[in-house]
């Protein structure tokens, strides 16, 4: 009996080791929330308008927000007044206060998340009903949102650089997961430039640049994973295209003017950049190219991104264009209600809006060079998230 108590207590304990901290699922989970949020948000502005702040997508948003705010708050507080040595293993003081780096970013997120509600209503109010995504309102939203979707990560990474066997491999399975949620964010800021008819212009292959390489290479980085990189784009890919295929099936009709589509559902997002080819790419690099230097391994890591996603996405581009993509699919046949029928992204025709062939391949000689840096600002990015230790 004895013996049998003392392998029941080893096993118990061993669990409870193994266990991810309830903070980090509430982290987790609040990323989740306020990015499901957003993307609702965001469907409901082109399918509906902006009627009321409470809206199911603000609330998700908001609670997304609260959360991330709410469990970093006790962490901190509890780390600082507990008194206990053990519970300021892994902290960082700032102001007098104890708690994981992460932990503040995500408080710190909460409140900006917060702080934007009543401000983008006021906004509102005085500027119009619907505006341009990058409002002061709606830049602190982001601002928010990057840094409770940062902080989770830093929160993992704290845990699981100091975690081994399965403990560790769990927190990695949730590095990678809400990692593709700053890969997210950093594609939606520019939103307004990645519609199909920008893919023919050498601005949206620029602002591409910008960073998502940061991302992927951060990630290549501080990941236990060979295909760390391909990983977060297909978790990107996957999400992205559940909200195509499934937003549609749900009604909607819109409450603004003016209306210029017949819209009878939810707009869903376009079709998700094809990110996973170059991102494959990148891994297969990687360990070719382990012992060059920083700036030696930024140059190839960003000639061969920019290279690749312009070499898949410009001829899937003219697909998307064309007759054959205008189905549940691929959902090139959705717009929202405000937009003109004779805009271009309506008519399926592509936006001039490089002036001529110098301005377009200045651009491109930008993009490779901003390409580069971001490249070179993730390998620098990952180092530092390798040596997160609280």
């Amino acid at each position: 009996m004895a013996q049998s108590a003392a392998i029941t207590w080893s096993e118990k304990t061993a669990a409870r080791a193994a266990a991810v901290p309830w903070y980090i699922w509430a982290c987790a989970l609040a990323v989740t929330s306020a990015s499901f949020g957003g993307v609702w948000d965001i469907s409901w502005h082109e399918s509906i308008g902006r009627d009321t702040f409470w809206t199911a997508p603000h609330l998700f948003i908001q609670f997304g927000g609260i959360l991330a705010g709410a469990a970093a708050a006790w962490l901190i507080f509890t780390s600082t007044f507990s008194g206990s040595a053990e519970r300021k293993v892994g902290c960082v003081r700032i102001w007098g206060f104890y708690g994981p780096l992460g932990a503040f970013m995500c408080c710190w997120g909460g409140a900006a998340m917060v702080t934007s509600a009543p401000f983008d209503n006021w906004w509102h109010s005085a500027y119009g009903l619907d505006v341009k995504i990058l409002s002061p309102p709606h830049v602190l939203l982001i601002l928010g949102l990057l840094a409770i979707r940062f902080g989770a990560v830093v929160l993992i990474l704290g845990e699981m650089n100091r975690a081994e066997g399965v403990l560790r491999r769990k927190l990695h399975a949730l590095l990678l997961y809400t990692f593709t949620y700053l890969l997210g964010i950093a594609i939606a800021v520019f939103q307004e430039y990645t519609f199909t008819d920008s893919m023919h212009s050498a601005l949206f292959y620029l602002l591409m640049s910008t960073m998502v390489p940061l991302f992927l290479v951060a990630v290549m980085q501080v990941s236990d994973s060979r295909w760390a990189a391909t990983a977060i784009t297909g978790i990107f890919t996957t999400l992205n295209l559940m909200f195509l295929w499934l937003l549609p099936l749900f009604p909607a009709q819109p409450k603004l003017g003016p209306v210029y589509h017949h819209v009878t559902h939810f707009i869903p997002p376009p079709f998700p950049l094809l990110l996973i080819v170059p991102a494959v790419a990148l891994d297969l690099l990687r360990p070719k190219i382990g012992n060059w230097n920083g700036w030696l391994r930024s140059a190839a890591f960003g000639a061969v991104f920019l290279g690749v996603f312009i070499a898949v996405q410009w001829p899937f581009a003219d697909f998307l264009q064309s007759p054959a993509s205008r189905n549940w699919v691929f959902g090139t046949d959705y717009f929202p209600f405000f937009v003109p029928l004779d805009d271009e992204w309506v008519r399926h025709v592509y936006t001039q809006i490089e002036s001529g062939a110098a301005e377009f391949w200045m651009r491109m000689a930008m993009a490779l060079a901003i390409a580069t840096l971001s490249a070179r600002a993730g390998l620098s990015l990952g180092g530092w998230m390798q040596r997160v230790r609280r």
